[in-house]
């Protein structure tokens, strides 16, 4: 079954118009149970419209969560899917590899032959399809989301719980004045709970039983991480098909476009009347894609858990979905140099305090490291998203210390790998740690855990931040933040560092020939310290 929406948003009056056509672009969504797309609009200003959208059902999850391979119909489907898709996306002459992303989440990730799917996909329609990762999809979901929580000033001051139950995981995102301060994903999917169900062959007397069991251990621990004791208000918002659906049915007098408001009581009696329906009476009574009516009472079943645990007096729904988060990243020129950036250093920031870092030293070799990055940047040449992994290493280049002080750098390095950043992917956390690991002692080394398997873009991008992690650290090698300013010149074969107000550097040139060494092997620069001369 297919769905096809044209949309049509009038400009609002006095509105400029923009001065060229707007851009077309498009997103597809290969997910558990459909594959969605959306055409949408960018102007000369960044704002998108979504001028049409598509959807149709398939069986990735069905495949992907019971035998751990999807199956080569389902494959096959989902050629026929986007080659249809790819008609429509021809006739708005979206043919640029830069007018398109299509991304993939759980179902395909966790497929054991996922890389058949994407060979097949990419062979048949010649689209690329990138697989997403677990902090990605918090990373696009906030982008699609963070306006509607801009705009209205209850969800501002509180602690706003942002969850959506997919078919494969649940992410939780936790926005406090704005700024993120958690992200999880733990593998509690309504579509994965329907699955495992039919695996163990669950008594359908038992089945509430079970969902209620499974819900309860795994939004238990990724809740318990949270802090909810301070008094700050807490709001919870749902984001998926799931509960638009409760809420046409539970609040149909809404705006098009607000958020939805069901209160726990009704949506706890909107559940205990769904979940005793088979799928088959789901479908037939409300309307129900199969794959929709597979999916509803496991997801309303856990946003109820949710709620309860927080104390929560209501839900509020949101029609945002991953799609308007992709289309925003699209259209954003640089998400790493704007709120984003200050996102992922402050979830930065929060696991440092964790381990117990020195802040002020952390964040001053942290403001040294950018002030290099931005006076070499003809000699690196490297983008923005290059000069967060260098702040976010700069940071937490010492939570090794948590450990051990013997050898901190390498306990550094597993404490990264181990941890979550919003918004990172696994490679960036990798490419982060090893950053880290390298500020000090041993240089990068082929046999090294972790460095030896990335590509050599991102190995070169490896020792280009490690080296001027070294130099920033030995700037603050008193751990005084004594040295605030300076400047950079090359001269030859020389980077000379022109320090004005501080009239004795012996400890940081000392500091300098010690690990300046790796600098000079990447760059062609030797790296000379000196004070201003008045």
């Amino acid at each position: 079954m297919s769905t096809r929406d044209k949309q049509s948003e009038p400009i609002p009056p006095g509105s400029d118009v923009p001065s060229s056509p707007p851009r077309l672009v498009a997103v597809i969504d290969i997910g558990t149970s459909a594959i969605r797309m959306a055409v949408g609009e960018i102007t000369d200003d960044g704002r998108t419209r979504t001028v049409e959208t598509l959807s149709q059902a398939v069986a990735i999850g069905r495949d992907s969560f019971t035998s751990r391979k999807i199956s080569r119909s389902t494959i096959e489907d989902c050629v026929r899917i986007l080659s249809s898709y790819r008609i429509v996306l021809d006739s708005y002459g979206i043919t640029n590899d830069d007018q398109l992303r299509c991304v993939a989440t759980s179902a395909v990730r966790e497929a054991q032959n996922s890389l058949v799917f994407l060979d097949r996909i990419y062979i048949a329609t010649q689209i690329l399809v990138e697989v997403l990762d677990q902090s990605e999809v918090a990373r696009i979901t906030f982008l699609g989301v963070q306006p509607t929580l801009k705009a209205d000033p209850k969800l501002s001051a509180a602690r706003s719980f942002v969850v959506e139950v997919g078919g494969g995981n649940t992410e939780f995102l936790v926005v406090e004045h704005g700024q993120v301060t958690f992200s999880h994903t733990c593998s509690l999917g309504s579509l994965r709970l329907r699955k495992m169900m039919e695996s163990l062959k669950t008594p359908i007397r038992k089945e509430r039983e079970f969902l209620e069991n499974q819900i309860d251990r795994f939004v238990g621990q990724a809740l318990q991480q949270v802090k909810t004791d301070d008094g700050l208000k807490t709001e919870l918002i749902a984001l998926g098909g799931d509960f638009r659906f409760a809420a046409k049915e539970l609040a149909p007098e809404r705006v098009k476009n607000s958020l939805a408001t069901i209160p726990i009581g009704t949506l706890q009696d909107f559940v205990n009347q769904m979940l005793p329906l088979s799928v088959d009476e789901l479908v037939h009574d409300y309307r129900l894609t199969f794959p929709d009516a597979e999916t509803l009472g496991p997801a309303l079943l856990t946003m109820v858990n949710i709620a309860q645990r927080l104390s929560a007096k209501q839900i509020r729904v949101s029609d945002v979905n991953l799609r308007d988060g992709l289309l925003t990243e699209l259209a954003s020129d640089d998400i790493w140099s704007g709120d984003f950036r200050d996102h992922i250093i402050s979830s930065a920031i929060d696991l440092g305090s964790k381990y117990g870092f020195e802040e002020n030293h952390a964040r001053h070799v942290a403001k040294l490291s950018g002030m290099l990055f931005e006076a070499l940047q003809a000699h690196h040449r490297m983008d923005a998203r290059a000069g967060v992994m260098l702040t976010l290493a700069a940071l937490l280049h010492e939570i090794g210390m948590f450990v051990s002080i013997s050898a901190y750098h390498k306990h550094t390095m597993y404490l990264i790998q181990s941890s979550e950043l919003f918004g990172l992917s696994q490679l960036d956390m990798q490419i982060v740690a090893l950053v880290a690991r390298y500020h000090r002692r041993t240089s990068p080394k082929p046999t090294h855990s972790g460095y030896a398997g990335l590509s050599r873009h991102d190995r070169v991008v490896v020792s280009k931040l490690a080296s001027i992690l070294r130099v920033a650290d030995a700037l603050d090698r008193s751990y005084s933040q004594r040295i605030r300013d300076f400047t950079c010149d090359v001269k030859k074969d020389r980077l000379i560092i022109t320090v004005p107000g501080v009239d004795d550097l012996s400890l940081e040139q000392i500091a300098l020939k010690q690990t300046a060494q790796m600098f000079e092997e990447t760059y062609g620069l030797s790296v000379l310290l000196r004070r201003e001369r008045i």
